[in-house]
């Protein structure tokens, strides 16, 4: 059987480890070439498979593609950008296919979240629907840490590791202020209807060093009185409180607090700025002085400081997809399977796409305490081994050394422009 290409791209949000997840792609097809030609990887996501944007991975050396794994954000760019339905869409699909068929390629791996799971089942359904073979396999990632099936996905490990580390260090910082200044710190994290990340603000505060700590979930509808109640108490007791809040919190009829009224690409509302409501609530019911930050980008580029396992996972999803899709597995993608938490072990297993693709995994309410306002032990026992160990990039000159891929793309061979 001749080798056929493969293609794959990133998607959705990037991770600090998303990138070690194509190392894994690259390096495992590069160990097949029996199997396996060219690795080709989308501009931009699904948009460059759509446009013919394709880049030749071959061209970039071993020792580029392997500092991918300590490299953050998207080396081949992402997108959000949700393919619809064959019925109302087929354009789309057979555009995918003209570009597969004329660049031979066989293989499809989509790194993304369940927006891309369900563009990969999609695609993965293009053989039996439109008469040409492909084998997909979807690559898990999102720092929401929402994707069911899976016991944890990549890129979350290493934003719960920095949000955890930044809210312990910022609770120090308020800590020496809270006497004649400063006495409310505020976090926005992500996070749009499940709380994982928010949770690991919670990992800040632990039996030898404990900090006053009031967290907001998305899964808990939010309560002015009750939450108002418990600030104040932190504060009378410890002089001070820092907050963590999901920018997916919402009010008891279900609205987001911080819905802007926006749409993004997937038609999710727009959220952010959830942080200054909070603190200025603070202000005008309690008359606490406070300061107030939103997460963002940094959250989930923070690859200086991202957990030793969630690298190791990255890297190991990215090198199953490739073996399940050489042993002739599609629509599957593979998952982390915990087998035990103390001492932490974990092996790959893998999940049919049609069980992942749209369902979200909130947090379990067996995590959350009775308030409403932190996370239990089980919950810590859960997200402890996630943000264990240090994975330092190289660094030069005093900052990391990350790697820029030339990302050269192949010749056309389809006349035309694809409109999006």
């Amino acid at each position: 059987m001749a080798a056929r290409n493969a293609f794959y791209a990133q998607s959705g949000g990037v991770t600090s480890v998303i990138n070690a997840s194509a190392c894994g792609v690259i390096e495992t097809a590069r160990a097949h070439p029996d199997r396996i030609g060219t690795v080709y990887a989308g501009r931009n996501g699904i948009i460059g498979a759509l446009q013919e944007e394709l880049i030749d991975t071959s061209l970039e050396s071993v020792d580029a593609i392997s500092a991918l794994k300590h490299t953050p954000s998207g080396a081949f760019g992402s997108c959000r950008y949700k393919l619809k339905g064959l019925d109302t869409h087929k354009a789309q699909y057979e555009r995918l296919i003209e570009v597969f068929k004329a660049h031979d390629i066989g293989y499809f791996f989509y790194n993304g979240g369940g927006d891309s799971a369900d563009t990969c089942l999609k695609v993965s359904q293009l053989s039996s629907t439109l008469g040409y073979p492909i084998t997909a396999v979807h690559v898990p990632k999102t720092v929401d840490n929402d994707l069911p099936v899976t016991d944890c996905c990549p890129g979350f490990g290493s934003v719960a590791k920095y949000i955890a580390t930044s809210v312990k260090e910022a609770s120090f910082d308020v800590a020496s202020m809270a006497k004649t200044s400063t006495k409310i710190f505020v976090i926005e994290v992500m996070g749009r209807h499940a709380g994982w990340i928010a949770a690991a603000g919670g990992l800040a505060s632990s039996a030898d060093c404990p900090l006053p700590i009031v967290i907001l979930f998305p899964e808990v509808p939010f309560d002015e009185a009750s939450f108002l109640f418990r600030v104040d108490e932190m504060v009378k007791r410890h002089g001070y409180c820092s907050i963590v809040v999901s920018e997916g919190v919402q009010d008891k009829e279900g609205k987001f607090l911080s819905d802007q009224g926006l749409k993004d690409a997937f038609g999710h509302a727009q959220l952010g700025g959830v942080a200054p409501l909070i603190a200025n609530l603070c202000r005008e019911k309690l008359g606490y002085k406070y300061h107030w930050a939103v997460a963002d980008y940094l959250q989930r580029a923070a690859r200086h400081i991202a957990s030793r396992t969630d690298v190791e996972q990255a890297y190991a999803v990215g090198r199953a997809a490739v073996e399940l899709a050489l042993s002739g597995r599609n629509s599957v993608m593979p998952t982390i399977v915990r087998k035990s938490d103390q001492p932490y072990s974990w092996e790959i297993g893998v999940a049919e796409l049609k069980d992942v693709a749209n369902v979200e995994k909130k947090m379990p309410g067996n995590f959350i305490s009775n308030d409403g306002f932190g996370i239990t032990e089980a919950c810590r026992r859960y997200l402890l081994p996630l943000i264990s160990g240090e994975d330092y990039p190289p660094y030069r000159n005093g900052l990391p050394d990350y790697v820029r891929l030339r990302n050269i793309a192949v010749d056309k061979k389809l006349a035309g422009e694809f409109q999006i």
